[in-house]
């Protein structure tokens, strides 16, 4: 198992493009939508740190999960642009590190397609689920605070509709989900801090999926009054894994969103 698993769909060379992927997921889970971009980018993407064939993550001396990631993704923007510009593709946790990027340094985004961020602090209610996730961990009923997760935020079926060995592997992946706290509902990375979302001037594309819980439409409804160029879209019979139960769409959106860029 390598460091940090990389990936590449081929495209135009003259249009690099990362893309993040959603917690309890791997880069293969954009495979449907890159091959409906047609090429039209040079996609890149990894598996996050204890996802698929990425090595379990190992935090170093004060950087939590989610920095993990932004680091990891900063460094590959490096590796395919030379801290050039790029199109930045995120879903879920994904988006938010795209984001986090995209707040931190606009000039290294062409445009940015956030596939329902994750960011729970940018909604009034913040993560409906919160509290009963910590009170199962820490009861040790890992496997009912799984179910709870992915009954809301998985694909179709839920958790009982996963493979024995991807709930086993979810199952794992639950402390991670409750390290990210600080960072998704207490936004102590200050994605929103005043000026930050105001700063990114390439244009922005918001998709949430229909049939998501209420919080995503929030939270997009929170990002769309302060950034200067975006587009929102709800993907009709969508939830919350729409790159990969919708992927037409998705793409079909993601390429409006490089149009406009």
């Amino acid at each position: 198992m390598s460091p940090v698993h990389l990936r590449h769909w081929p495209g135009d060379p003259a249009r690099p493009a990362l893309a993040i992927h959603c917690m309890m997921g791997s880069s293969r889970a954009f495979d449907p939508v890159a091959a409906r971009l047609g090429g039209r980018v040079a996609l890149h993407g990894f598996d996050l740190p204890s996802h698929g064939r990425s090595a379990k993550w190992r935090p170093e001396a004060g950087e939590d999960y989610h920095s993990t990631v932004t680091r990891i993704a900063r460094g590959l923007i490096r590796d395919i642009t030379g801290d050039g510009p790029l199109d930045l593709i995120g879903h879920s946790i994904g988006a938010t590190v795209a984001l986090r990027i995209a707040v931190d340094r606009p000039a290294l985004v062409r445009s940015l397609t956030l596939i329902e961020p994750v960011l729970f602090a940018a909604s009034p209610r913040g993560h409906p689920l919160d509290g009963q996730l910590a009170e199962l961990a820490a009861g040790g009923r890992m496997e009912q605070a799984t179910r709870l997760f992915m009954d809301m935020w998985g694909g179709p079926g839920g958790f009982d509709a996963l493979p024995p060995a991807t709930r086993q592997a979810a199952v794992a992946q639950v402390p991670l989900i409750l390290e990210t706290g600080p960072a998704m509902s207490g936004d102590c990375h200050h994605i929103l801090r005043p000026g930050g979302l105001e700063g990114i001037l390439a244009p922005v594309m918001l998709i949430a999926g229909a049939d998501s819980p209420p919080v995503i439409a929030e939270i997009a409804e929170t990002l769309a009054a302060r950034l200067a160029d975006v587009g929102r879209a709800s993907v009709p019979g969508a939830g919350h894994m729409l790159p990969m139960t919708h992927p037409a769409q998705v793409a079909g959106l993601i390429a409006v969103n490089l149009d406009r860029s």
